[in-house]
Parts: structure tokens; C-alpha cells; sequence
């Protein structure tokens, strides 16, 4: 939901006291996300992507946006992401996740890290610029560097999505569809993108092992993904059972809190 101006939110008061409550509690998380980024207060939790198998070896880690408030407590991000996704707030946040992301890259010349990113942040002047300088320094930090776009981002700026991907992915950028499975728009059009992984969405994982429906699905995932030679991750892993029937099913990599929680250190 939009955050409403003021008198929006005043006029609205006086008809619907839930939607007075509900936008006054967007405007105050958009305000606190708006001075976290001016004073400089975000940085990036990490946690491991593992290869499937019993050596566990890390492949990548997802670097994940943070934001703390000015006790230095963080501002989850499930309270405010789905606030400002649409916002130029939402540009901000991938402008400065980019920016960490990069900066980290140059530093840690072995590291492979992958980053969330909205569909509409593709056309942002300040991210390109961000996103080129990164490509065109020595050190070659495309070629270490995943993006993570949601089936629902993609879908609603495909014809983007699908240039954005032509353009960087000879410059080393790897892509990944994230939340596979979970919007079924997807699949008319997925012969037309040229995804390099897959991450299926944690609701077909949760339970699987003692769960047929699931297991029946995330199969069907992953051989729709093999068949489009598409590396497959398997989100929100948190049991061995759950890892182990993963594995036999043909997950190629595991991501959950069985490998570990999101940590500021690496």
C-alpha cells in the first residue's frame, strides 16, 4: 500500500479508522527506511547458497538488504519492502544494495554474491550508472555478480527484463528467477528469457519431506528447469530430511536455515 499524504490520511480518518491506521503505519516505515539511507545506515546480511551433496561446499551467498533505525536496531525488511517497492524509495534501496554489493566484490576478489532486484530499477539513471562503473573497473565484478529478479517483477516488465538480461549477461551477469513456482504466468514465457538458475519458492520446500504434494511439485519444478538447462536452488531448506530428498530430486544447490542464518560477517 502507498503511503497517503497527509490530508489523505486525515480525510480518511474521518471514514475508515483501518485504513487511517494502516497508512499512517506505511508512513512512519517509509520515513524510517528515508533517513536510515540518508545517514548511511544500511549494509548487507549474508547467507550461503550450498552445493547439494554431503561436502556442503558454498557456491555463493545472497547479500541481503538491512536497515537500522538510529538505535541500530534493523527495520525488518518484510515491513517495509512490499511499502516501497513501487516507490522511488524502492530505487534507493536497490541503488545502495548495489552499491554495498560491488564495494564488497572489489574487496573480496574470491567472493560470488548474489542481490535482489526489482524489474524497475532496470531503467533507473543512478543504478545504471552504479551497475556500469562496477562492469567497466578492473577486476571483471560481472563476472561474480547474481541478480535475483521475482517471478512477479518479471512478469510485469518482461520485455525489459529480457533486454536487460541480452545486454549484461555477454559482460559476465548472472541471472536468477527467484520465487519459481510461485506465479504460473510464468511458464508461457519462459522459453523467452535465458535465466542461468532458479530458485524455488520456499512454499513447495517447507515440509517436504513428509509432505506428496510438495514433493510432486518440486519435482515438476526442477525438471521444467533442467529441461531450460537452468541451474536449480532449492529456498528455504531447514531439515536434512528436507536437503537429502532435495538432493535425490535433483536440486542442484540449497539455501535455508540449515546452512545458516543471514550474518553480517562472512
Amino acid at each position: 500500500m502507498a503511503a497517503l499524504s497527509k490530508d489523505a490520511i486525515e480525510e480518511q480518518d474521518l471514514r475508515d479508522p483501518l485504513h487511517f491506521a494502516m497508512a499512517s503505519c506505511d508512513a512512519d516505515v517509509l520515513t524510517l527506511v528515508r533517513e536510515a539511507l540518508a545517514a548511511k545506515r544500511a549494509k548487507l546480511a549474508f547467507q550461503p547458497i550450498v552445493m547439494a551433496g554431503p561436502q556442503g561446499c558454498v557456491a555463493f551467498y545472497e547479500g541481503l538488504i538491512r536497515v537500522m533505525d538510529q538505535s541500530g536496531r534493523v527495520i525488518p525488511a518484510a515491513q517495509f519492502m512490499p511499502v516501497i517497492e513501487k516507490t522511488d524509495l524502492g530505487r534507493q534501496v536497490d541503488c545502495v544494495t548495489l552499491d554495498l554489493a560491488l564495494s564488497l566484490l572489489r574487496k573480496k576478489p574470491n567472493l560470488r554474491l548474489s542481490i535482489n532486484l526489482s524489474a524497475r530499477s532496470i531503467g533507473d539513471g543512478q543504478w545504471r550508472r552504479i551497475l556500469e562503473k562496477g562492469l567497466t573497473e578492473s577486476g571483471a565484478l560481472g563476472d561474480r555478480l547474481i541478480f535475483e529478479i521475482s517471478e512477479t517483477s518479471v512478469m510485469m516488465s518482461h520485455e525489459i527484463v529480457i533486454r536487460f538480461m541480452a545486454e549484461m549477461q555477454p559482460r559476465g551477469v548472472v541471472f536468477a528467477l527467484d520465487g519459481f513456482g510461485a506465479g504460473l504466468t510464468a511458464f508461457r514465457h519462459l522459453k523467452d528469457f535465458f535465466f542461468d538458475l532458479v530458485k524455488i519458492d520456499k512454499g513447495f520446500i517447507h515440509g517436504i519431506a513428509d509432505d506428496p504434494d510438495n514433493q510432486v511439485l518440486a519435482e515438476a519444478l526442477i525438471t521444467v528447469a533442467q529441461q531450460f538447462e537452468m541451474l536449480v536452488v532449492a529456498d528455504g531448506v531447514e531439515t536434512p530430511q528436507e536437503a537429502a530428498l532435495l538432493g535425490q530430486t535433483g536440486a542442484d544447490c540449497m539455501q535455508g536455515y540449515l546452512y545458516g542464518v543471514p550474518r553480517f560477517d562472512l
